[in-house]
Formats: structure tokens, C-alpha cells, sequence
């Protein structure tokens, strides 16, 4: 099996080609591909690989650029940090993903899927898939329910400065320095409020992008958040969303 990786983060081209081995060590990784450019120059210049692993958001733009050039009629895989909602496209133009952080026994399912299905082409309805996004993008939760003692109360989501998790309890806090237990995890969070707002930096915190008061560099390609309101925790972003993080911060569509 010959693959491509297409994948504008070091860290995660890496955890892939490490997976890969693992799965499948008889297969060949044609190349690691870093942008939108190189890869419609790859498929225009060179035979279709069996099988292709392609990150959504690259550096110079979305992967969805690359099928707009040129005509892809092999198996995709696609790795996604977005919300639900392209999860959900996905599904209508059959489309595997994986949400990164990429895991080993997901990624084995996905190619064990594609040697069952034997399938030849992607699949992929460029018009469908983006009206899609652009139909759903704005159905974002506005408040969230929480409870304190015996009291319901609602919490405007744009006044929400992080979420995180201490203690294994999910809690909301607010730009007037108020804390919440809410009932939902980070990964649900994550589907229901908007994703140019907020982004999560690592496994315990999502952030508000106007809660971001400095940001340094603090080892290899992580980034140490300072927070207004300050938060009682490090906020670090890891080192695997660390690009993602930076495409975050120009504005760019993440959805």
C-alpha cells in the first residue's frame, strides 16, 4: 500500500508515520506533503496513491482547495479538529475522519474500512460539502444551563472567558470572575459553541479568544497562554494543536 500524508504539523505528520508503521509495516509513505500548493503538484505530477491522509487545515489554506484543481480518485482520509457539523458532511459525501489527536485503533478501523470497501474514489461533492458549512456555520449554542445548589441559570456564551477541567468536573468561567460546574465534557463543548471564538488548547482547556491577554513560546512548538481573567491553571497549548492554534488566531474558517 503506498500513502500519502498530507499534513502541515510536524508533531502530527510524525505521530501518523509512527502509526502507519504500526498498522500497516509493509506499507510506503510516498511523502509528507505541508501545503495546499505542493499537494495539487504532487497529484499532478505523480501516479495516485492507494490511500491518502489529509489534514483539513493546512498552512497556505483547506485541503478542500487541492480537489477544486485537480481531480482526486483515491481513498481519503481526512483529520479534523473541527465541530460536529463537518463531521456531519462528511457523513453525507462519505468521507472517513479522524479527530486529532489521532488515535491507533481509530486509524486501523479507517484502513481495515477502506481494504473491505475496496473503494476507488473519494467521494468528494465540493459544492455540497461547503454549502453545507456555510448553511450550518452560524448554529452555534448562545447560553448554557448551569446549576448551583437548587438554582437554574443561564450563562450568555460570549461571556465565558475558558472552560476547563479540574477534578474530572467540567466548569465554565466568566469574564465577571464567576465559576460553574456544566454538565457537559470538552469534547461536547467543542460541538455546540463557535469555533472562531474558541478553541481548545490542550486536553483540560478551551479558550476565548478575547481572554488571550500574552502569549510566549515555551518549549520546542508550545505556546504559554496568559488569560484575563487569569486562570488558576497553566494554560499551555500542546505541542499537536499548536498550528492549529496559529491558523486559529488569524481568523481563519474553522469549522
Amino acid at each position: 500500500m503506498n500513502i500519502l500524508i498530507i499534513e502541515d504539523e510536524e508533531p502530527a505528520s510524525s505521530r501518523l508515520e509512527k502509526l502507519l508503521r504500526d498498522i500497516e509495516p509493509t506499507a510506503t509513505i510516498l511523502d509528507v506533503i505541508v501545503s495546499v500548493k505542493s499537494a495539487i503538484k504532487f497529484f499532478k505530477e505523480n501516479k495516485l496513491p492507494d490511500l491518502a491522509l489529509v489534514d483539513i487545515q493546512l498552512a497556505d489554506g483547506i485541503s478542500f482547495d487541492i480537489f477544486k484543481e485537480v481531480k482526486v480518485e483515491c481513498p481519503l482520509i481526512f483529520t479534523t479538529a473541527f465541530n460536529q457539523y463537518a463531521v456531519d458532511a462528511f457523513k453525507l459525501n462519505s468521507i472517513d475522519y479522524l479527530l486529532k489527536p489521532v488515535k491507533k485503533d481509530e486509524l486501523a478501523a479507517a484502513i481495515m474500512k477502506f481494504k473491505k470497501q475496496e473503494i476507488q474514489k473519494p467521494g468528494v461533492n465540493m459544492n455540497e460539502l461547503l454549502e453545507f458549512f456555510n448553511t450550518q456555520k452560524n448554529d452555534y449554542q448562545k447560553r448554557l444551563i448551569v446549576r448551583f445548589g437548587e438554582q437554574l441559570k443561564a450563562i450568555d456564551i460570549d461571556s465565558i472567558v475558558y472552560f476547563f477541567v479540574e477534578n474530572k468536573i467540567t466548569y465554565l468561567y466568566t469574564k465577571n470572575k464567576l465559576q460553574y460546574p456544566v454538565d457537559h465534557n470538552l469534547d461536547e463543548l467543542e460541538k455546540i459553541i463557535d469555533p472562531q471564538i474558541f478553541f481548545r488548547i490542550n486536553r483540560q482547556f478551551i479558550i476565548n479568544i478575547n481572554a488571550i491577554e500574552k502569549m510566549v513560546t515555551y518549549s520546542k512548538a508550545r505556546v504559554k497562554l496568559t488569560l484575563n481573567p487569569p486562570s488558576p491553571q497553566e494554560t499551555i497549548v500542546s505541542a499537536e494543536r499548536s498550528a492549529d492554534f496559529k491558523v486559529w488566531l488569524l481568523g481563519k474558517k474553522n469549522q
